[in-house]
């Protein structure tokens, strides 16, 4: 404090605000290499906003433009380095890495930022050790120990290079392999690689390094300097007699023996220069520079008049924003700048150990970190194409078409990979959970992409489609020739008996029932999803209740027992026509109704076939569709119990039998064909209901009509009323 205040004032018992100094003003301050000292000039400093910049200070709170108002720095701060060391791990796409810090201010800034960059990265902490500051062998070996059981490779390394170089002797010494340091400490690589044995700890350890200028022409400078060009430089002669282990003749002392003198033919080209300050020229460089540029940008600016005029009553204050804004490039192309809180906006060099040969590796230089022109909060970090980046997870990723899986009690990036199911695809590797695929695709094989499904529906070119069209033409032509063959022989007693209208309404409706599931087939619209169950619903009824009638036909002529009886009405063609109309027309009326209230519809199914769009009409109202069939059934058994009581009745002209054989057919193939239907999908759904239209149009009239067409054909002798009052047949 005691210097800064006598340089300020100029005087060697400085008084506060009082300025005695001649000569050129002082425009800035350079230095100091401790940050322990820049915090405290700094605060001064800051008092008179005069000019500091420091080219080794990199604690973090000198950031602080309130406490520290005119400090800047030519160094990348602790937490910029710590950021930069993060942004590396991320981009190697770590994500189970160990944290060893420093049990200092420092260590814990540096740890606390990393684990929270990290944590939004979506990187877990294995282990987040503080080494003491104070060298404590117990606490050392603990941590070694944890370090040894850990299964994360990569660890982040804020350490100082005391307890780096101790840490890394511990691990060498129990052979802890495979670890992968990242650090950003220059002096933690050259500690590395003088360590014996830290190859086999350190495989693969990355190293940042500040990217720096050098000294335009201080090698040339060097090389050029001799004691004779200025003899009345004290220190060049010292310089030169350290140098080179030499000593200047004096002629008032007396040389020894052993003593070499210097001759003056020495030469500084190429020689390494013995004083450790000499290599701190390339780091005070830049800060020097940005001085230079900062007066000027001020001499040469058109508002500054008055300064460009008289420099020497130039106040240091003038020079502090000229300083913050300057940007500029150095002979050696390196950028340099400041940022808002006056810390060098720094780049970043990548270097990389790699094995040389056994036991022994160097660092080499494999990418560079480079802040964003276009943000300032990220960097863009380019790495050789050539380069080995070792991996640092806590489970192996997961491959396309598999996601993860959280390991109970276990951080978010240690789980288990599971294949997608079926429906569902995962592009990416390393996916939270698998994507559902739209409906008109499906997953391949392996789940990792999706594909268009194919369109299907149970059409006519098709073989299965083919074989139920020509069986539904065949039974519909044997019911038309049927019908041919009543009409033909009309005035028969076969024919004839048990109302022979009714007979051709039922042939006719058998022949729509053969000729229904054609509506089933082809592809699926708007008009053939509302003709499909209503018309297949109401020709089925018809021909149930003209079954019914000719069986209540049958029962009501042998109730008779006198002329003139109430139940001779029930034997009037009107009384089996009102049947018939009765039972169609109720059955009419569900359509309708199902048809105004929720209408089938065309539909696309994807869950019954994989890899296929099914086509299919949905049935609209469930509960409509459900009482349309229950209507049916009922109608059916009430038929079929009714033929079944009159099975017993005299032989002639009775058809009971047949009525009964045929409607047993029915129930029983529409008795299968629930089940079946609602556990099919598909096309498989259509076919079955397809088949069960077409087996029991089959079983009506194959019951009700071939035996009657045996006898007109093939036994006319029996086609006679007398043969059918003696013989077996009805």
């Amino acid at each position: 404090m005691y210097e800064t205040m006598a340089f300020l004032t100029g005087q060697e018992d400085p008084v506060p605000n009082y300025v005695c100094h001649f000569g050129v003003p002082r425009a800035a301050l350079v230095g100091d290499t401790r940050s322990a000292l820049s915090v405290a000039m700094a605060r001064l400093l800051g008092l008179y906003k005069f000019p500091q910049v420091s080219y080794a200070s990199t604690l973090p709170s000198l950031s602080d433009k309130t406490q520290f108002p005119s400090f800047l720095r030519t160094r990348a701060s602790d937490l910029t380095s710590t950021y930069a060391v993060t942004q590396l791990v991320l981009h190697l796409r770590w994500s189970w890495v160990g944290i060893l810090a420093q049990d200092d201010d420092f260590g814990q800034q540096a740890g606390t930022l990393a684990t929270q960059e990290l944590g939004q990265g979506g990187v877990c902490i294995n282990f987040h050790l503080h080494v003491p500051s104070w060298q404590s062998p117990e606490k050392i070996d603990d941590i070694v120990q944890k370090m040894g059981k850990s299964t994360a490779k990569g660890v982040l390394v804020f350490l100082s290079n005391t307890n780096f170089e101790l840490i890394l002797r511990r691990l060498v010494g129990i052979r802890v392999l495979g670890q992968v340091w990242v650090s950003e400490g220059l002096l933690h690589t050259v500690i590395a690689l003088v360590t014996p044995g830290a190859s086999w700890v350190l495989q693969g350890a990355f190293g940042l390094k500040i990217r720096s200028s050098h000294a335009h022409g201080l090698q040339e400078f060097f090389e050029s300097l001799h004691p004779s060009r200025t003899p009345e430089d004290i220190f060049l002669e010292r310089f030169w007699e350290a140098t080179f282990g030499c000593m200047w003749p004096n002629g008032s002392d007396t040389v020894t023996r052993d003593v070499k003198l210097c001759s003056g033919t020495e030469n500084l080209r190429g020689h390494e220069y013995p004083f450790q300050d000499v290599s701190r020229v390339d780091a005070a460089y830049p800060a020097v520079y940005t001085i230079a540029h900062a007066l000027q940008d001020l001499v040469t600016c058109e508002h500054e008049v008055k300064a460009r005029g008289d420099l020497g009553h130039l106040q240091p204050w003038q020079l502090l924003h000229p300083l913050r804004e300057v940007n500029f490039r150095t002979p050696d192309g390196t950028h340099l700048m400041f940022d808002v809180n006056g810390d060098l906006v720094a780049a970043f060099d990548i270097l990389q150990a790699q094995q040389i040969r056994e036991g022994q590796f160097h660092f080499v230089h494999i990418g560079t970190m480079d802040p964003d022109p276009t943000s300032g909060d990220t960097v863009m970090i380019q790495l050789k194409d050539d380069v080995q980046v070792p991996s640092s997870v806590c489970s192996t990723s997961c491959e396309p078409g598999s996601s993860q899986i959280p390991q109970l009690g276990a951080p978010h990036c240690c789980f288990e990979c599971r294949p997608c199911p079926e429906g569902q695809f995962a592009d990416q590797r390393d996916m939270k959970s698998c994507l559902r695929c739209p409906e008109e695709q499906y997953s391949s094989q392996a789940r990792d992409r999706c594909l268009p499904r194919t369109e299907t529906f149970l059409a006519f070119e098709e073989p299965l489609g083919l074989a139920l069209t020509l069986v539904a033409l065949a039974l519909a032509g044997l019911a038309c020739l049927v019908l041919g063959v009543f009409l033909r022989f009309r005035h028969t007693p076969v024919v004839r008996a048990n109302n022979r209208a009714l007979s051709y309404v039922l042939l006719v409706s058998l022949t729509l029932c053969a000729l229904s599931p054609l509506l089933f087939l082809g592809r699926p619209s708007h008009v053939s999803c509302l003709l499909r169950q209503t018309t297949f619903a109401v020709v089925f009824t018809v021909a149930v209740s003209c079954v019914l009638a000719k069986t209540l036909t049958v029962v009501m002529a042998f109730r008779v027992t006198r002329p003139g009886h109430r139940v001779c009405l029930c034997l009037a063609p009107s009384a089996s026509s009102s049947v018939v109309l009765v039972s169609s027309l109720v059955q009419v009326i569900l359509c309708g109704v199902w048809l105004a209230t929720s209408p089938p519809f065309p539909q696309k199914d994807a869950a019954s076939e994989p890899g296929r769009l099914v086509l299919q009409c949905q049935e609209g109202s469930g509960v409509a569709f459900s009482c349309v069939l229950g209507y049916l059934g009922l109608l059916a058994i009430g038929t079929f119990c009714v033929a079944f009581l009159a099975r017993g009745l005299p032989d002639a002209f009775n058809e009971t039998k047949f009525l009964t054989f045929s409607m047993l057919l029915f129930c029983s193939v529409w008795t299968a064909f629930l089940p079946l239907y609602h556990s099919a999908r598909g096309k498989a759904m259509v076919t079955v209901e397809v088949f069960s239209i077409l087996a029991s149009t089959t079983g009506l009239l194959g019951g009700i009509f071939l035996p009657k067409c045996y006898l007109i054909l093939l036994k006319p002798e029996r086609n006679t009323a007398r043969s059918l009052r003696s013989g077996p047949w009805a």
